[in-house]
């Protein structure tokens, strides 16, 4: 999805949104993208029990639950920095803090300092790799899981990043 056909659609958040909740593998997980704001700054995923998606123990599997946190900082940088830049995922981490039952919700932040530094670090041609965090929470607000996303940043034109 990073620099291929979705990258290309003009779409605004709503329509983002309802793209995202379309995708069968979200659908098939139970993964619900609630809100994106109109800036890309902030995004809001929800993930329900159900099923096709609670492991051997009745909690969330663990798949599930860093699916709904992959894509979103790499699109929301993407959408804050423009056609200028290309910009993929790098890496990504969780780390399970407790069982996550019911409801499970992350909450995204793009915040502006992370844009201009991005925009500093690559003004160069050099390339980015900001690691951003989120945590998943329960019903109750208590953090179930801690994912760390590591993004390659760079100016479009600059020098590519090597396959593998």
């Amino acid at each position: 999805m990073a620099q291929g056909y979705l990258s290309r659609i003009a779409l605004g958040p709503v329509g983002m949104r309802r793209l995202f909740n379309l995708y069968p593998p979200f659908r098939g997980a139970g993964i619900r993208v609630r809100h994106i704001d109109p800036d890309f700054r902030r995004v809001t995923v929800e993930l329900r029990a159900g099923l096709l998606n609670r492991n051997f123990v009745g909690s969330h599997f663990g798949g599930s639950m860093f699916a709904m946190a992959d894509p979103f900082y790499m699109i929301m940088m993407m959408r804050n920095l423009g056609r200028d830049y290309v910009v993929w995922d790098k890496a990504g981490a969780i780390r399970f803090l407790k069982p996550g039952y019911g409801t499970l919700t992350a909450r995204f932040e793009l915040t502006q300092a992370a844009v201009d530094e991005a925009v500093a670090r690559t003004a160069d041609g050099s390339k980015y790799e900001p690691v951003f965090g989120v945590e998943i929470t329960d019903a109750r607000g208590i953090p179930v899981a801690a994912v760390e996303k590591t993004l390659h940043i760079r100016r479009a034109g600059s020098s590519r990043p090597a396959a593998g």
